[in-house]
Protein backbone atom coordinates (compact mmCIF):
# COMPACT_ATOMS: atom_id res chain seq x y z
CA UNK A 1 0.00 0.00 0.00
CA UNK A 2 1.04 3.62 -0.53
CA UNK A 3 -0.84 7.26 -0.59
CA UNK A 4 -0.40 9.31 -3.40
CA UNK A 5 -0.26 13.09 -2.85
CA UNK A 6 -3.47 14.64 -4.24
CA UNK A 7 -2.20 18.05 -3.77
CA UNK A 8 -0.49 20.60 -1.68
CA UNK A 9 -2.29 23.04 0.80
CA UNK A 10 -1.15 26.31 1.84
CA UNK A 11 -2.90 28.33 4.22
CA UNK A 12 -3.09 32.19 3.19
CA UNK A 13 -4.97 35.38 3.78
CA UNK A 14 -6.97 35.68 0.47
CA UNK A 15 -7.22 32.09 -1.30
CA UNK A 16 -8.17 33.51 -4.69
CA UNK A 17 -5.47 35.96 -5.14
CA UNK A 18 -2.95 34.21 -3.86
CA UNK A 19 -4.52 31.47 -6.23
CA UNK A 20 -4.25 33.59 -8.76
CA UNK A 21 -0.55 34.84 -8.81
CA UNK A 22 0.36 30.88 -8.70
CA UNK A 23 -1.71 29.86 -11.75
CA UNK A 24 0.72 32.71 -13.45
CA UNK A 25 3.70 31.21 -11.80
CA UNK A 26 2.25 27.21 -13.46
CA UNK A 27 0.06 27.96 -16.28
CA UNK A 28 -2.28 25.34 -13.98
CA UNK A 29 -5.71 26.46 -14.59
CA UNK A 30 -7.95 27.83 -11.42
CA UNK A 31 -10.75 26.09 -10.53
CA UNK A 32 -13.44 27.41 -12.68
CA UNK A 33 -16.05 27.75 -9.59
CA UNK A 34 -14.02 29.56 -7.39
CA UNK A 35 -13.87 33.49 -8.21
CA UNK A 36 -12.52 36.93 -5.37
CA UNK A 37 -13.81 35.75 -2.07
CA UNK A 38 -13.69 31.86 -2.13
CA UNK A 39 -11.93 31.20 0.95
CA UNK A 40 -10.66 27.43 -0.65
CA UNK A 41 -9.35 27.73 -4.43
CA UNK A 42 -7.40 25.17 -6.70
CA UNK A 43 -4.84 25.73 -9.19
CA UNK A 44 -4.47 22.13 -10.86
CA UNK A 45 -0.80 22.21 -12.28
CA UNK A 46 -0.29 20.76 -15.58
CA UNK A 47 1.52 17.68 -14.12
CA UNK A 48 1.39 16.50 -10.26
CA UNK A 49 -0.52 17.47 -7.31
CA UNK A 50 -2.80 20.80 -7.73
CA UNK A 51 -1.95 23.57 -5.12
CA UNK A 52 -4.79 23.78 -2.72
CA UNK A 53 -4.96 27.43 -0.99
CA UNK A 54 -7.07 27.61 2.11
CA UNK A 55 -7.60 31.32 3.74
CA UNK A 56 -7.17 31.17 7.09
CA UNK A 57 -7.25 34.20 10.07
CA UNK A 58 -3.53 34.21 11.28
CA UNK A 59 -1.03 35.52 9.47
CA UNK A 60 2.18 34.13 8.26
CA UNK A 61 5.04 34.27 11.01
CA UNK A 62 7.91 32.46 10.79
CA UNK A 63 10.19 30.38 7.83
CA UNK A 64 7.83 27.74 5.83
CA UNK A 65 8.90 24.01 6.91
CA UNK A 66 7.69 23.03 3.20
CA UNK A 67 8.25 24.81 0.33
CA UNK A 68 7.87 24.59 -3.63
CA UNK A 69 11.01 24.20 -5.81
CA UNK A 70 10.41 25.11 -9.98
CA UNK A 71 12.62 23.91 -12.48
CA UNK A 72 11.52 26.83 -15.58
CA UNK A 73 11.35 25.80 -19.15
CA UNK A 74 13.11 28.72 -19.74
CA UNK A 75 16.56 29.93 -18.18
CA UNK A 76 16.56 30.67 -14.17
CA UNK A 77 17.25 33.95 -14.36
CA UNK A 78 14.41 34.90 -16.93
CA UNK A 79 12.53 32.57 -14.64
CA UNK A 80 13.17 34.81 -11.85
CA UNK A 81 12.55 38.22 -13.31
CA UNK A 82 9.34 36.90 -14.50
CA UNK A 83 8.51 36.03 -11.13
CA UNK A 84 9.52 39.36 -9.54
CA UNK A 85 7.43 40.79 -12.58
CA UNK A 86 4.10 38.75 -11.20
CA UNK A 87 4.68 40.17 -7.42
CA UNK A 88 7.26 38.19 -5.77
CA UNK A 89 10.36 39.17 -3.78
CA UNK A 90 13.99 38.02 -3.75
CA UNK A 91 14.83 36.64 -0.75
CA UNK A 92 18.04 35.13 -1.01
CA UNK A 93 20.28 34.39 -4.23
CA UNK A 94 21.80 31.67 -3.94
CA UNK A 95 22.81 31.67 -7.91
CA UNK A 96 27.00 30.92 -8.16
CA UNK A 97 29.06 32.93 -10.52
CA UNK A 98 29.42 29.00 -12.71
CA UNK A 99 26.09 29.14 -13.41
CA UNK A 100 24.70 26.80 -10.75
CA UNK A 101 22.59 27.31 -7.76
CA UNK A 102 19.42 29.02 -7.09
CA UNK A 103 17.02 31.91 -6.13
CA UNK A 104 14.57 31.74 -3.08
CA UNK A 105 12.02 33.78 -3.54
CA UNK A 106 8.53 35.14 -1.79
CA UNK A 107 5.20 34.79 -3.38
CA UNK A 108 3.43 38.09 -2.25
CA UNK A 109 1.98 36.45 1.17
CA UNK A 110 5.23 35.53 2.09
CA UNK A 111 5.27 32.18 1.14
CA UNK A 112 8.73 30.69 0.21
CA UNK A 113 9.58 29.03 -2.80
CA UNK A 114 12.80 28.08 -4.98
CA UNK A 115 13.86 28.77 -8.85
CA UNK A 116 16.44 26.01 -9.96
CA UNK A 117 18.13 25.63 -12.99
CA UNK A 118 16.41 24.46 -16.14
CA UNK A 119 16.72 21.05 -17.35
CA UNK A 120 18.64 22.53 -20.07
CA UNK A 121 21.25 24.96 -18.08
CA UNK A 122 21.70 21.38 -15.95
CA UNK A 123 22.59 19.43 -19.45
Amino acid sequence: MISVVQNVAIDCADAYELARFWSEVTGGALDPEDGPGSHETRVELPEGPALYFNQVPEPKTVKNRVHLCLRPDTTRDREVDRLLGLGATLLADRRDPDGSGWAVLADPEGNEFCVLRSAAERG
